[in-house]
């Protein structure tokens, strides 16, 4: 404890995802106040096309009572 999930659309390198984990587990760690060995980080690609079906829906739109961080988009919207 504690594991963080990041899904995010395909195109960074493994370098990148790997710098973007251990920026998380360091504020993870510090803000926690636990050691490095309890925290794990998953990246998850998720194509453009399956955003709203596998992220959005279940995750964002259907979990916002546990969103602490809201985004500042709504695919599910259509605008006049």
């Amino acid at each position: 404890m504690p594991h963080v999930n990041v899904k995010l659309y395909p195109g960074r390198s493994d370098e990148d995802k790997a710098e973007l984990a251990r920026a998380i587990a360091k504020n993870v760690t510090t803000i926690l106040k636990c050691g490095d060995e309890s925290v794990s980080v998953a990246i998850e690609d998720v194509p453009p096309g399956d955003w709203v079906v596998k992220v959005f829906k279940p995750e964002i739109a259907g979990k916002t009572d546990k969103l602490f961080k809201k985004p500042g988009y709504n695919p599910l919207q259509r605008s006049a």
